[in-house]
């Protein structure tokens, strides 16, 4: 069932105070995140949206995947004759099914629709589908991408994508310059293998003679794949068990404090789009050694605001961290790099663009500012 921040359940709408009323949206996605603890930009922006005084109707917050399909198709039906516009997220696999039913849906009955592109494994997943995601982006009036990465690799399906980058709220997390470290790694992601957590633990004990006080706190829910179970089972082979922490999942509000307790942030994935968990890190400050795939070169440049090396490199992950250790002044570069590079996604960047782009679809008017070439900042 479609609900919005402040609204009647089954209403879809909410109005922010102070201001005159502005299109009615209809946001389809996960909205159940904040029910799992992880409160998603979704969720934020739907938010800040009613605060602005769009109308909003969000679905859906089932916890249940098939059941959470259908009721965004049954919200879809509900919703197309009173919004003007719908906000659709696309995911890969069988998320992508969702994002084909609800668009059909409303494309039917002529709403709108502004498709938002999430997840780094979309370029993949279109190269094996290209005709059902041609198919999805041709019923939309706007196909937006959260990254250039994303923009290039799906522009032979969508050559006019609108970048508009993943923000956050920096002013959540601590910044904290790191000029003199401690040997605390943290990693924040779920345990699913297109992240490869156990690189955590490979890296980890390849800093063994060079760090050999080195902890690392791997915080992140159990996606149910084995990668957890193949991490553990990495770290005892490895002997570094005693010096790996594997707490959970985290609330969203405790994010902040969890990174601010370490020095140096590990992603080790092998697929990805630009990550809010990079984000998190660089606002607080973190020296971030990443991997390089997807859309991390697009979110971070190496040795300027983090330290990118090849995926799945264990060595080349370690002697990254060992670099912030030894060279001089490096640690307090990133550092304070980084805090920059995340300032620039803030949501008081971000949300007017948001907003404009929606008043913009409401009322069929050209975009205003369509981002094309550069890095989304």
């Amino acid at each position: 069932m479609a609900t919005g921040p402040g609204a009647t359940r089954g209403s879809g709408r909410s109005t922010g105070a102070g201001h005159a009323a502005r299109a009615r949206v209809l946001f389809v996605g996960d909205f159940a995140a904040s029910r799992r603890g992880n409160f998603s930009v979704s969720e934020r922006l739907a938010e800040l949206l009613g605060d602005e005084g769009f109308g909003v109707a969000t679905t859906s917050s089932l916890l249940s995947s098939p059941l959470r399909a259908l009721d965004m198709v049954r919200s879809a039906v509900a919703e197309r004759g009173r919004v003007d516009v719908a906000v659709i997220d696309v995911y890969s696999g069988r998320a992508f099914m969702w994002a084909e039913w609800t668009a059909s849906v409303l494309a039917a009955a002529k709403v709108p629709l502004v498709l938002v592109l999430r997840g780094g494994n979309l370029p993949r997943f279109a190269a094996a589908e290209p005709e059902r995601v041609s198919r999805l982006f041709a019923k939309a009036t706007v196909v937006v991408a959260l990254s250039d990465f994303l923009r290039e690799a799906l522009a032979p399906y969508r050559a006019d994508c609108v970048v508009v980058p993943n923000p956050l709220d920096a002013g959540a997390y601590p910044f904290r310059l790191r000029e003199r470290l401690e040997p605390r790694l943290v990693w924040l992601r779920a345990f699913h293998e297109i992240y490869n957590p156990p690189l955590g633990p490979r890296a980890l004990a390849e800093l063994t003679s060079a760090l050999p006080d080195a902890t690392l706190t791997m915080i992140g829910s159990d996606k149910g794949d084995g990668s957890l179970a193949r991490t553990l089972a990495a770290a005892a082979d490895l002997g570094v068990a005693s010096r790996l922490k594997t707490p959970g999942p985290v609330d969203k509000a405790a994010v902040p404090a969890a990174l601010d307790a370490a020095d140096v942030f590990l992603n080790t994935t092998n697929v990805d789009n630009v990550p809010i968990s990079v984000l998190e890190a660089m606002a607080c400050g973190l020296c971030v050694v990443s991997t390089d795939v997807g859309g991390i070169p697009y979110l971070a440049t190496d040795g300027h605001d983090a330290l990118l090396v090849p995926p799945d490199d264990p060595v080349a992950m370690a002697q990254a961290v060992t670099r912030l250790f030894r060279e001089p002044g490096l640690a307090a570069r990133l550092s304070a790099n980084a805090r920059e590079r995340a300032l620039a996604n803030d949501w008081s960047a971000v949300l007017p663009r948001w907003t404009a782009l929606l008043d913009d679809v409401a009322h069929a008017r050209p975009l205003r500012g369509r981002a094309r070439g550069g890095r989304a900042s």
